[in-house]
This record gives C-alpha cells, sequence and structure tokens, in this order.
C-alpha cells in the first residue's frame, strides 16, 4: 500500500451518549423452525439440492435441520438467489460467498453443535440486550448471531466501516461481502502496511466511535481487521459488548487505549 492510499474515515453525524436503549432480543423458535419441522415438498427439494452441493460438503455436518430451514426462508425472503462455496472455515462458524439481487453477500452460519458455548457465554452474560437467555445451548448460540446482527448494524450507523447487515434467521447471518470478484479482502496481518500511524489513529477513532455508541469490541486484532478499496474494515463483531457490560469495569480512555494497542500494527 503506497503513502498516498491514506485510510480516511466515514463521515457521520455526531453519536448521541449512549444509554441503555437495548431492545431485548428475542432468540424463540422462528419460521425456519417451524419450516423444518413441516418438512414440506419444495423444503425436502431445497434441503436435498444443498445436501448434495459439493461446495458445502463441510467438515462437522453445519447444516442441521433447523439450519436448513433458515438458508430456505433466506431464499424465499430474496436475500438469497445463488449459493457460491466457502470464503472461510472456523471452530465456530462457516462463511459461504452467495449472492443477492447481482451482488456479493456472504452467508455467515454459526455451528450449534460445535460452537465454542462457554466462550460465547461469557460474552453474553452481563449484557442487557439478553438478560434472560438460560444455559441452553441453542439459545446462546441463536443469541450470538443475533447478536452480531445488531452489532453491525449500530457500528455502521456510528460510521465504523463494518459490513452492511442485511438479515438474520437463526443461527444464519446475511451481510455485505467485503472483497473483490469472490475473493476476501485481506486481513491487516496478511499485508504490509506502510503508514503504520495512520493506520493506528484510524483505529482509534474506530474504537472511539464504537465507545461513543455504547459499544466495545471484544477482541479487536489484526485477524479481524481488513483492507478493502485502501481502507480498513471491522469484521468479527460478535465479540463486540455494550458498555454497560457487568464484566466492564474500566473508563473509556482505558478501554481505548486497550483496543487499539492490542490492533496497533507493527512495522516489520
Amino acid at each position: 500500500m503506497s503513502d498516498e492510499e491514506e485510510y480516511s474515515l466515514v463521515d457521520t453525524e455526531a453519536t448521541e451518549e449512549p444509554g441503555d436503549e437495548w431492545e431485548e432480543l428475542d432468540v424463540s423458535d422462528t419460521e425456519a423452525d417451524r419450516i423444518a419441522r413441516k418438512q414440506d415438498r419444495e423444503f425436502a427439494h431445497f434441503r436435498e439440492r444443498i445436501k448434495d452441493a459439493d461446495q458445502f460438503k463441510v467438515e462437522g455436518g453445519v447444516f442441521d435441520e433447523a439450519t436448513l430451514g433458515a438458508l430456505y426462508k433466506l431464499v424465499q425472503d430474496g436475500h438469497i438467489d445463488a449459493f457460491g462455496g466457502p470464503i472461510s472455515t472456523g471452530k465456530e462458524a462457516h462463511v459461504f460467498l452467495a449472492e443477492a439481487g447481482g451482488d456479493d453477500v456472504a452467508v455467515k452460519i454459526y455451528r450449534i453443535n460445535a460452537s465454542d458455548f462457554r466462550q460465547m457465554r461469557r460474552y453474553l452474560e452481563g449484557d442487557p440486550r439478553f438478560r434472560n437467555i438460560g444455559s441452553n445451548k441453542k439459545q446462546v448460540v441463536l443469541a450470538w448471531t443475533k447478536k452480531e446482527f445488531a452489532n453491525l448494524r449500530r457500528a455502521g450507523a456510528a460510521g465504523v466501516r463494518v459490513p452492511e447487515p442485511i438479515a438474520v434467521e437463526r443461527n444464519v447471518l446475511v451481510m455485505a461481502f467485503v472483497g473483490r470478484d469472490g475473493e476476501r479482502a485481506k486481513r491487516l496481518g496478511e499485508i504490509h502496511i506502510e503508514n503504520p500511524q495512520t493506520t493506528y489513529e484510524v483505529l482509534r477513532e474506530y474504537a472511539r466511535r464504537l465507545y461513543d455508541t455504547g459499544l466495545v469490541h471484544g477482541d479487536l486484532s489484526e485477524y479481524n481487521i481488513v483492507v478493502h478499496d485502501s481502507q480498513l474494515w471491522i469484521i468479527d463483531l460478535g465479540q463486540a459488548v455494550t458498555i454497560h457490560h457487568q464484566g466492564l469495569d474500566t473508563t473509556g480512555e482505558e478501554l481505548l487505549a486497550h483496543v487499539t494497542s492490542e490492533a496497533a500494527p507493527r512495522e516489520d
């Protein structure tokens, strides 16, 4: 990246002081669960096509019946027109390339059976949006998926470059694809940074904007910062927590210093 290609910030109106305006998120059964239970002929045909497609034959059996129901509902609602192959695979989720309305989108599917339940639970406990989440593993994963959708929407409104959230259904999140021609954007740790000070300043401003809108990214690092069109983008906001989280016992300035020091790039 050349010195002329300095990162810029998204213009945004001043955000209000963070408050307790978080709505409680519902994790009860959805239309996807009802579709999976009903097992009508159209859904059965969709299920067989998905299970037979080579690009979906991934380790761990991501596609249980209810997940297939969620994908079917998203297709019916027009959020997905066609599926591509996997963009990334992980312990907790797989991300697939898809198409909707002629645009590339990313479909993130959280694995209910394989997700790190205890780690997710630690982030959810103390979040005012999830006061009534119990210890049921399915509900925790569904809450986590909705949490990431809500965090992306709130971060984008605050002027942080994040993938635009499009739809969420059960354990499936659809968002704008950050990349080009089916290739995902490079992570910060995968490229050489010629202007680390500018990078640091932009990340610090992103952290400040997140804090001003009531969020703290719980795991900001070079692995969830990507560079696309010469701009910095933040991904994987499932770990972001509200500033009212019971686990946060420090000031805003201390949080900013910690988060940005963890994410700051190092010169080679």
